[in-house]
Parts: C-alpha cells; structure tokens; sequence
C-alpha cells in the first residue's frame, strides 16, 4: 500500500508540474499590460465620447453622410473595448487570475473580438468609400448614401456577432495549479487540452488571420489607387477652376491652392488609416500563427514543429507585446476621423477655436487696455476715423509706431 501511494503521489506531483509547466507565462506582462490599458482608458473613453458629441452635432446639422455613420459605429466598437478594460486590467493586476466568474470572461474577451476585427471591417469601409469619393467625386458631392451606410454597417455587425457566437458560448476560463492555488486563466491556457481542442483553437485563429490578411491587403490596394489618382490626376473640380482662371485672373491663388490643401488632407487621412493597420493589427497576426503553433504543441495533422524553450518564450513575448498594440486602435480611431472628412474637421477646429482663443482674448483685455497691434490682428483699424472734413484723427506717435510694427 505505501509503495502505491508513493508512486501515485509520485504521478501526481508529476503531472502536477507538467501542468504548471505547460502554461507558458511572461511576467513583464504584468506590468506591461496593466499599465498600458489604464492609459487606453482613460484616453479612449475621453476621445471616444468627444467623437459621439461631434457627431451628434453633425447629425443635428443634417451633416450626417455615409462615412460618418462608419465612424459612429466604430467608436461604439471601441466603447466596448473601453468599458472592458477595468476587468482586464483587475485580471493581469493578479497576474493572470479571473475572478468575475465564466460569464464576464467569456462577455470581455467578446468585447475584446468585437472591437479588434470590427474596427478592422469599419476602416476598411472608411477607406472604400474615400476611394469612391476620390475617384467619383462630382457623384458622391451630388449623392446621399446614408441608407447604403446603414447597410453595410448592419452587415458588418451580423457577420462579427456571428463570428464571435464561439467565444461567447464555450467556456472561457481554465484552471492551472500554481504554488499549490488554482489559476483562473480567462481565454487562457489551452496548452494543457486535449489534441482535439488544440486542433479547434488552431483552425479558429489561422481563419481569423486568414481574413485579416484578406482585409487588409484590400485596404492596401485601395488606398494605393487612391494615392495614385490624388497624384497624378486631376479632379474635375479643380479641372473647372483652373479652366475659369483663364476669365478669373484674382481667383489664380485660390485656384491652385485649394486643391493642393485637399490631396494632402486626403493622403494624411489614408496614410493614418494604413498606420492603424501597420501598427495596430499587422504584428499580432503576423505573430499569432507561429505563436499558437508554438505554444500548444500540436503533434499531428497539423505539421508539427519542435520548437526550443527561447523560441517558444520569444514567441510569448511578442504575443503579449502585440495585444498591447493591438489595444491601442481606441485612442488612434480618432485621429482618422479628423483626416477623414472636412466638416468633422471643422466642427472640431470651430469648438477649439471657442474654448482657447476667446479664453486667452478675455483675459488680455481683463489685464491690458485695448492697443493698436492687437486690433489690428483682427483687421481692424479703429484709430484711424475720417471726419467730415475729410481729415483724419491723429493718435499719439507712439501708437502709430506701434501699428507699424505691427
């Protein structure tokens, strides 16, 4: 009987550290995503419900086009990133321990799904629809294509709530032992599964990078075409006013400067929505793949690869480092929204221009007595009157020199 309990103590403790040692872990992490997620916090959830006024007034003003409603359904899908991140941030605050229970497990890591590949669908139809706009524009100035946004939007949400259906219907949390406590991992840990399970989160994540590289060499391709036709074509709109400078000689600058400010807003609007990919989604799927195979260790059918212990660490790494990334699409979205239409641009310049410069004109003339050089930044003259004998009133040599400094 003690050599029977020796050797299953023994199998025990065995399979005991085999498990623990199965859960390949990275401890900067820890700190890391933490960190970062408080940060994407508290910018997200500001920009985010600043973007949902802005867009409200542009509703309101009947300003409310096509690409607009893009953008308002992808700030709700980064609100919902947002209002997950306290959980996650609690989560690796315990070094990787969940404590909300399987539900809000499987509720956040949803969330987390809804916004990375949600946010990928909308700016690929942000960039569509610029493409249209740039190569058509006299038909998208002369069209509303609300209803057709509304579409779209609707179709991209049925096929993200489907996609996302698995994660929230299976259980999302594994148990690991670790000094002698069970480890709630919440969309953690498969390493410990049984080959078939193994097989399942193999096949789920190379489809998920599969369509992903599908998207976004399409954002690519479009984005291309539409840097080719700002460059090297002309718009039939500028075509018309540099046909009228031929009539029009005091319209020359505006002529030539107006469709310049226009190519460069627009290569600044898809150079930001190429740099979300780039920075945001690129790295997790191009390590994603070898990060899975590495990880879980699959023995057949699948073209199993013997990786070494640093191989599989690095591969661990890079995966925490480029959730980290991926997270941080909350808090660049809104910087494409103010490239990608002037009148969101400019509803967002007029509320600044009301909140500094008015603050900062009060409390010069609080302080100072009104003076020429600062009337005359307004381009006022009010020093210099006519009078009805058609002389002028002089003001004092020192004023005067001062306007001409001025």
């Amino acid at each position: 009987m003690e050599i029977i309990q020796s050797v299953t103590m023994t199998t025990m403790s065995s399979v005991e550290s085999t498990t623990i040692n199965l859960f390949l872990d990275s401890e900067f992490r820890y700190v890391l995503i933490p960190v970062s997620y408080i940060i994407f916090f508290i910018l997200g959830l500001i920009s985010n419900l600043y973007v949902l006024f802005v867009l409200r007034c542009l509703h309101q003003a009947k300003a409310m086009g096509e690409i607009h409603i893009y953008m308002t359904n992808l700030t709700i899908a980064d609100l919902l990133f947002v209002c997950a991140l306290p959980f996650w941030i609690d989560y690796y605050m315990r070094e990787g321990d969940w404590v909300y229970g399987d539900f809000m497990c499987r509720v956040t890591g949803t969330f987390f799904f809804i916004n990375t590949y949600g946010t990928i669908l909308f700016l690929a139809a942000i960039s569509i629809n610029r493409y249209w706009a740039v190569t058509r524009p006299l038909d998208a100035a002369s069209s509303d294509h609300r209803i057709r946004g509304i579409i779209v939007c609707i179709c991209i949400w049925a096929f993200i709530v489907a996609m996302s259906v698995p994660f929230l219907v299976s259980p999302g949390i594994n148990v690991h032992r670790k000094n002698n406590t069970d480890i709630r991992r919440c969309f953690e840990g498969y390493q410990g599964g049984t080959n078939d399970k193994k097989k399942k989160v193999v096949v789920t994540h190379f489809l998920i990078i599969g369509l992903f590289f599908v998207v976004f060499l399409l954002i690519v391709m479009c984005n291309i075409l539409i840097a080719r036709s700002l460059i090297f074509k002309n718009s039939p709109q500028s075509e018309s006013q540099s046909s009228g400078t031929q009539s029009k000689k005091p319209n020359l600058t505006s002529t030539f400067k107006r469709p310049t400010g226009v190519k460069r807003r627009a290569l600044q609007m898809l150079l930001a929505v190429v740099g979300v990919f780039v920075l945001c989604f690129l790295p997790h799927h191009v390590v994603q793949g070898p990060w899975v195979l590495a990880v879980l260790e699959i023995e057949d059918g699948f073209g199993h690869v013997n990786y070494n212990e640093t191989t599989r660490q690095l591969l661990s790494d890079a995966h925490q480092i480029t959730l980290v990334l991926m997270g941080l699409n909350c808090i660049l979205d809104p910087v494409v929204y103010y490239f990608a239409t002037g009148k969101f641009r400019g509803l967002i310049k007029a509320r600044i221009k009301k909140l500094i410069p008015c603050t900062q004109t009060q409390s010069y003339h609080l302080n100072q007595p009104a003076s020429p050089v600062w009337t005359l930044g307004g381009n006022q003259r009010p020093h210099i009157k006519a009078t009805k004998a058609g002389r002028q009133d002089q003001t004092p040599h020192t004023e005067r020199s001062s306007v001409v400094i001025a």
